[in-house]
């Protein structure tokens, strides 16, 4: 569905209203083009004093081709050191990608004056979808209190200073654990490039588990055989879709009564689909026999069948209730049981539940709902551990308002609300957590375990 008020908003007339009147002023987002350049203006990249990421990150921007320039001595000796070609700090009036600072250093609270002096001297610089990123470490790995306290001071900072940037700019806080280095290169592609132009405000953890670098980066998941449940339409399609064109076979599962959408859109994405009702008592053993049979193991899981049946706490009937647990949450719980159990999610599987914002903040009229998807956060957190150990991860997904058929039919206030209600002032598409998805169950991400990613434009309310 269009959004007619981002259309008049760009126009040359509604530019006018938007700044003079300063409402809500949506961009159209840089998005993923294949064989587009990640960057479309330089990075900058900075460092505060004794800090380890910067050399890491100086070799993604090499590897991508970024072109680079370094504000200070730290930074410059990374690039170095890193191979990567860069020249000094950009000058006052020359417009930026990224924004790039390590400040995994910091150790006091006055060193966060280094983080402040950085952004503050570049921040205006940063372009139309532009990108600020931190890089610091996790609190909880390090035995000094204040440098704990430091670092975890910097996550105020990243989220408030996303919520400052304009023209479809995001901003991101990411912590790397000391000997994960090698672990930053798939996440650090991820939020420079257009693939998360809906996703800001993130604070993101990547750990020293297994993470292997594909041999190509535009097909990272070739060769791979991925499940997509809920693939008929909306976002389960668009799962579908960016998951095959980064090379997996997709296995496209839904209800018998989707059968042609469901077909349609196997055929599109050359996989295969697969009619089941995961509620089925049955359809744990049964999903497990096909993939054993057809596939000998499955290498990615997106859990992403859902339904909404919403209404008050004190209207809702039993079915609704008993309906929405069953497809959102009791049906992964088993699916997961039945494919660790058979042993089928091979070395290096990644299994990614879709969650929502509605789990982590609540949302009047959806008790269920948001039940439900509390739940799969906790399905994540507590099946982390077990992943690690088999060498694979599990993520989950949160997407704030995306627009697809079921938010068209909302009420054109509610509908409103929700896209204006973030800071790019815009609701999301399918695509963009597709792409959050292709990113978490990509080969290199297998750093990244237990972790939720908000899709949702950076989300006002409980986001």
């Amino acid at each position: 569905m269009s959004d007619r008020y981002q259309q008049f908003a760009e126009s040359r007339p509604g530019r006018l209203v938007v700044r003079r009147l300063r409402l809500p002023d949506p961009v159209e987002l840089r998005r993923h083009e294949p064989g587009a350049p990640v960057l479309d203006a330089p990075a900058l990249l900075g460092a505060a004093p004794g800090g380890r990421l910067a050399e890491a990150a100086a070799r993604v921007l090499a590897a991508v081709g970024a072109v680079a320039w370094v504000d200070d001595q730290h930074a410059r000796r990374a690039a170095k050191d890193a191979g990567l070609e860069a020249r000094d700090r950009a000058d006052e009036d020359d417009p930026l990608g990224a924004l790039l600072f390590d400040a995994s250093g910091i150790a006091r609270s006055e060193d966060l004056r280094a983080a402040y002096d950085f952004f503050h001297d570049h921040i205006r610089q940063l372009s139309a979808s532009g990108r600020l990123i931190l890089l610091g470490a996790p609190p909880a790995a390090l035995d000094d209190p204040r440098a704990a306290v430091a670092q975890h001071a910097l996550e105020g900072f990243a989220r408030a200073a996303a919520k400052e940037l304009r023209a479809g700019a995001t901003g991101q806080l990411v912590r790397v654990a000391p000997g994960a280095e090698g672990n930053l290169e798939s996440t650090l592609r991820f939020l420079l490039s257009g693939r998360s132009a809906y996703v800001s405000g993130q604070v993101m953890a990547i750990g020293e588990a297994v993470a292997s670098a594909p041999g190509d980066w535009e097909r990272p998941l070739a060769g791979k055989v991925a499940l997509v449940t809920g693939a008929a339409r909306g976002i389960g399609a668009a799962i579908a879709e960016v998951l095959a064109r980064d090379g997996a076979h997709a296995v496209c599962l839904d209800l018998r009564a989707q059968g042609a959408e469901l077909a349609e859109v196997a055929n599109r994405v050359r996989g295969t689909a697969l009619q089941l009702d995961i509620t089925a008592e049955h359809a744990p053993t049964a999903l497990a026999d096909h993939l054993r049979e057809r596939h000998r193991g499955v290498d990615v899981i997106v859990h992403n069948a859902g339904i909404t049946r919403d209404k008050t706490l004190a209207r809702m009937s039993d079915d609704h209730w008993d309906a929405v647990i069953a497809v959102n949450l009791t049906s992964q719980e088993r699916i997961c049981a039945a494919i660790l159990e058979a042993d089928l999610l091979r070395r290096g599987g990644r299994i990614v539940c879709v969650s929502s914002v509605s789990g982590i903040a609540g949302n009047r009229g959806q008790v269920n709902y948001a039940t439900s998807k509390a739940g799969v956060i906790g399905l994540v957190e507590a099946l982390a551990p077990e992943l690690r150990n088999r060498q694979a991860s599990i993520n989950a997904v949160a997407p704030g308002f995306i627009e697809t058929r079921m938010t068209a039919a909302m009420p054109v206030a509610t509908r409103e609300a929700g896209r204006r209600m973030n800071s790019l002032a815009q609701g999301g598409r399918p695509v963009d957590v597709a792409e959050t998805v292709a990113w978490l169950a990509a080969p290199g991400s297998g750093g990244v375990n237990g972790s939720v990613v908000r899709v949702c434009g950076q989300s006002l309310i409980g986001a």
